[in-house]
């Protein structure tokens, strides 16, 4: 059963680690990896990666992407959602800071960051506007 509007944006807002999918050209597969984002009900999507890496180029060539979310429990629920790219920019210590304490147990947070701000180099923020939305719930098993 397709999920309402409301459910949809709630799902994608909760902190389930994405599968980002890009077109990666003639010949190839579109590129899908795990990554972390950001949302908020009714907003746009952000990702963040690194300044220059294989993501950033595939996005900035295809001017797009897709991210896929899903559970198993209490029920099988995925949402899809694909849209263009409004804007990028740079990445701050303040993006890592919101990523991250979406994602890790508080005490964890300062640790990653000053972690992740002296080893992974310049980062990017992607955001995309939500155009086209696939959506499930498709019960239990």
């Amino acid at each position: 059963m397709a999920l309402t509007r409301e459910e949809r944006e709630q799902f994608l807002a909760e902190p389930h680690v994405a599968a980002l999918a890009v077109d990666a050209g003639e010949g190839r597969a579109p590129l899908t990896v795990p990554i972390w984002y950001q949302y908020a009900p009714g907003g746009d999507v952000w990702i963040m990666t690194g300044a220059g890496s294989r993501k950033h180029e595939l996005i900035r060539a295809a001017g797009r992407f897709s991210l896929l979310v899903d559970r198993l429990e209490p029920t099988i629920r995925y949402v899809s959602v694909e849209g263009p790219v409004l804007d990028t920019v740079p990445g701050t210590l303040a993006h890592l800071q919101e990523i991250s304490a979406r994602y890790l147990p508080a005490e964890k947070v300062e640790g990653y960051v000053e972690f992740a701000a002296k080893n992974h180099g310049e980062s990017v923020i992607i955001r995309m506007r939500p155009e086209r939305w696939v959506t499930s719930d498709l019960g239990t098993v």
